[in-house]
């Protein structure tokens, strides 16, 4: 009987499921009242099903796109890059017939608007509109909803579709992360079930680490706008670059039990922009609302999303002088074919596709209707009208070791124009990053100008203010992320005019390499502060150079060498004397890096190169573990920055397979951040068992959380001890206590630091900190600290006097009992080490001024 009862409860669930789905497409209907050219195929024709039953790959998308553009005259479709994993990425335009035969020169013309806003007419220009889809791939139906946009505005022969396109170019790009969404939709169709389910907790909708969020990296291309870390984003805003719309819509997904997110925001907001920036993205959220409202299709408006840092895709438009906006469509990873809300509704794929279609075409439909007043707010606001402050200019001294040159860049990729001085020059009223003060500082021929007063002073106000205006500081992502503090450069801005002959730079920088007397005869050194010495250093080890690293400096003929620098022995590499020279000229160039010759190896002053300071380094065999709880974005990052940046492989191990690897194989144990600490993770006796691989000379290292927890109160693994402030009378009780449940988020958020530059000094004479200089800007986001004690190394730590934030926000009480507290630190446990770096030295690959810690500790600690 019982079996019997739970056949038919099975039964009558999978029946109302299947309903529920028929239902959806039966109801959420893309416009079939309308005329479509017969010679243009649908999606669901090209496909073969209809959109909403399966998800698609990325061949197929491209696919579809490829055969409208072969059938039709409206669209085009443009490849601008390659991902890692070889997939191409295109972006589709669509306009009139009329315009497509004239694209170009509607496109010249519309760039010219951008640069040379007082020499431009708007009359008779059609608005660029550009709509961007699946930038993180587990939000996968976007990519759907792309290919059902781009049909409407194809296909459609109504005239209120042809109005649209006479008078707006569309752009359309359909996937701007597709090795994410192909792990995303090969997991999904791999878990799913024949029988319909949409329980939350089933298997195919509870995806595995690392998820389809992220690209190849496991990096978040949605931050990296601005920075252009990755070949999705440098072609991406290439292309951006090349027609600066004038509207931009992100299209994403959030949990599946909220629904829509619709235009405007929250709080806080990028001040530096237009003031009307906000009744512009109001406008675009009622148009769509008008189309929900009809349809039924439930939403919400300003809250949860704030536009405050410039990386998003809905942020980045807007600090290019357009109006950048977000869509966030309830279902995301877990939300399959179809699943259950926690008020008993069943979300379908075919109405988050539905949703997403309807608002893409009202943004265009509200383009077209306010053409004329987008292209006069897009010409104020890349024109001087709307510059707020008064800074004149930013002035980046010429150093060829840090990463000035990288910064630059990556600027003019974003079009923003530089200036080098060719004249040595004194700038009055020129201020310190470090400390916010003023004086007059001397300045050298060659030494960079960036100047305000030019069309992307939005978009440089915004990456280069000491500190932006913070109106909440609860917010969605970070609080800084001002470049001369995430880069660590000594970098001034100016309220004054700068008066000195400049030329401007108009070619990409490149960092010196070069051989100096590459007959030497004594030794070869590669002076440790150059920006990609680990890259040299990965290379030796490579070519099978015996290698050592200074212990101090060393000063010859007038130039000292930092700590670190790495010294070639000719006669300890005998056996490569017949090709270390045309070794040392290779290394040179694939790694960009000087390589200085020496004739003897008696130094003016420090160490003598062959010295017992200079520690033989050998290369090491290191193992970074991932799978949760470590966070995938840090596990990325720090893969990144060996496998990209630094060219030195290193063995990725799941943490569930730590039992089973033999430790002594490794000499560097790396741990990413993670979630919710690493107590589940390693039974005692594995923990003992990492313990004496410290001792008999491991070297491991613990990021962010997975630093605290090697801590004595995290885990006792070590005796390092993290600060914690001293408990108040247990009879006192905290005000916070009665805080309104309304406002405990905003009260409670103020406790916490939500990504702040906090100023640090480092101790540049240990091994973890070669080629740093002695001051930095950590990034910071918790609480966390070390008590500074003798029993270990402080390598970094907080300032103790004066200011200690940067930029960005803390409250006071966390600001006062972060000073004097340890963030970097190395505790030696028998042979070997512990190293502490609580906070991320490679955050998104753009905060990397520490990045050089995390390089010495896997690359120089295992020698010393």
């Amino acid at each position: 009987m019982k079996s019997t009862v739970t056949t038919l409860l099975l039964f009558v669930l999978m029946t109302f499921n299947l309903m529920a789905q028929e239902e959806a497409f039966d109801r959420f209907q893309f416009h079939p009242e309308l005329n479509y050219a017969e010679n243009i195929t649908s999606p669901e024709e090209f496909l073969g099903y209809e959109m909403g039953r399966e998800y698609t790959f990325h061949y197929q998308v491209m696919n579809y796109f490829k055969n409208l553009d072969e059938e039709s005259d409206r669209l085009s479709f443009h490849k601008y890059a390659t991902t890692y994993e070889g997939r191409d990425l295109y972006y589709a335009v669509i306009s009139s017939e009329e315009n497509m035969a004239n694209i170009e020169e509607i496109r010249a013309n519309n760039v010219k608007l951008a640069n040379d806003p007082e020499n431009s007419t708007i009359a008779e220009k059609p608005v660029v509109v550009w709509m961007s889809y699946n930038v993180h791939g587990n939000e996968a139906s976007s990519s759907e909803a792309a290919m059902q946009t781009a049909y409407r505005l194809v296909a459609a022969e109504d005239a209120e579709t042809q109005n649209w396109l006479e008078n707006a170019v569309v752009i359309i790009d359909p996937m701007i992360n597709p090795d994410g969404r192909d792990r995303y939709v090969y997991w999904y169709k791999s878990s799913r079930a024949n029988i319909l389910n949409t329980d939350a907790n089933d298997l195919e909708h509870d995806e595995i680490w690392p998820g389809g969020r992220t690209n190849h990296y496991w990096f978040d291309l949605n931050r990296d706008w601005v920075w252009l870390v990755h070949p999705e984003s440098k072609g991406r805003v290439a292309a951006y670059q090349s027609w600066m719309p004038q509207v931009h819509m992100d299209f994403h997904e959030q949990g599946f039990n909220n629904n829509y997110f619709v235009m405007p925001g929250t709080t806080p907001r990028n001040k530096e922009l237009p003031d009307n920036y906000e009744g512009w993205s109001d406008s675009f959220g009622r148009g769509v609302i008008e189309e929900f409202d009809e349809a039924g299709v439930n939403y919400a408006t300003r809250e949860a999303f704030d536009f405050f840092y410039p990386g998003y895709g809905s942020s980045y438009p807007s600090v290019m002088g357009g109006i950048g906006m977000l869509a966030e469509q309830g279902g995301h990873s877990r939300g399959g074919r179809a699943v259950e809300t926690d008020d008993g509704y069943i979300l379908t794929l075919r109405q988050r596709i539905f949703d997403h279609y309807t608002n893409g075409v009202s943004i265009v439909k509200t383009a077209v209707k306010n053409r004329e007043g987008l292209l006069e707010y897009f010409r104020n606001a890349v024109s001087q009208s709307t510059q707020k402050g008064n800074t004149e200019a930013y002035i980046l001294p010429n150093n060829e070791n840090d990463y000035t040159y990288q910064v630059l860049n990556m600027l003019m990729k974003h079009n923003v124009q530089i200036e080098r001085a060719t004249e040595d020059f004194s700038q009055r009223n020129s201020y310190s990053y470090w400390d916010g003060n003023s004086s007059t500082r001397n300045f050298k021929a060659g030494d960079f100008i960036i100047k305000t007063d030019q069309p992307k002073h939005l978009f440089i106000n915004t990456l280069f203010r000491r500190q932006m205006e913070i109106e909440d500081s609860v917010m969605y992502d970070m609080a800084t992320w001002t470049i001369p503090l995430a880069y660590n450069l000594d970098a001034s801005w100016t309220t004054r005019g700068i008066s000195v002959s400049t030329e401007s730079v108009m070619e990409e920088l490149a960092y010196p390499s070069d051989v100096e007397n590459s007959g030497a005869k004594y030794a070869y050194v590669i002076d440790w502060k150059q920006r990609n010495a680990p890259k040299a250093l990965a290379k030796l080890w490579e070519m099978g150079y015996k290698v050592r690293s200074a212990g101090r400096s060393f000063t010859y003929q007038g130039k000292t060498y930092t700590e670190g620098s790495l010294i070639v022995l000719v006669g300890r590499n005998y056996e490569k004397r017949t090709q270390i020279q045309s070794d040392m000229r290779k290394l040179a160039e694939e790694a960009t890096v000087v390589i200085e010759g020496f004739n003897t190896g008696r130094m003016d002053a420090g160490m003598d190169l062959a010295s017992g300071d200079s520690q033989p380094v050998k290369k090491p065999k290191v193992a970074l573990m991932i799978d949760s709880p470590f966070s995938s974005y840090t596990a990325g990052q720090l893969w990144f920055l060996f496998d990209q940046w630094t060219e030195f492989g290193i063995d990725r191990i799941r943490a569930e397979s730590f039992n089973r690897i033999d430790l002594a194989e490794y000499d560097v144990l790396l741990m990413p951040g993670s979630w919710g600490g690493l107590n589940g993770v390693w039974s005692e006796s594995q923990i003992e068992a990492l313990k004496n691989w410290v001792r008999n000379g491991g070297v491991l290292i613990g990021t962010e959380g997975s630093g605290s927890w090697l801590t004595k109160e995290g885990s006792g693994f070590t005796g390092v001890e993290l600060f914690e402030e001293e408990e108040e009378d247990s009879t006192e009780i905290d005000e916070k206590a009665y805080t309104k449940y309304a406002d405990r988020e905003d009260v409670f958020g103020l406790d916490r630091i939500p990504g702040s530059a906090f100023k640090a000094r480092i101790d540049n004479t240990h091994p973890l900190a070669f080629g740093l200089p002695e001051t930095l800007y950590s990034l910071k986001f918790g609480d966390d600290g070390l008590v500074p004690s003798t029993d270990f190394q402080t390598v970094g730590y907080y300032v103790k006097e004066g200011e200690v934030l940067a930029s960005g926000y803390a409250s006071e009480e966390n600001r006062d009992k972060s000073k004097g507290m340890a963030f970097a630190a190395v505790e030696n446990m028998g042979s070997g080490k512990v190293v502490f770096l609580l906070d991320n030295t490679q955050y998104r690959m753009f905060w990397v001024g520490p990045s050089r810690m995390i390089q010495n500790a896997v690359m120089l600690l295992p020698g010393f």
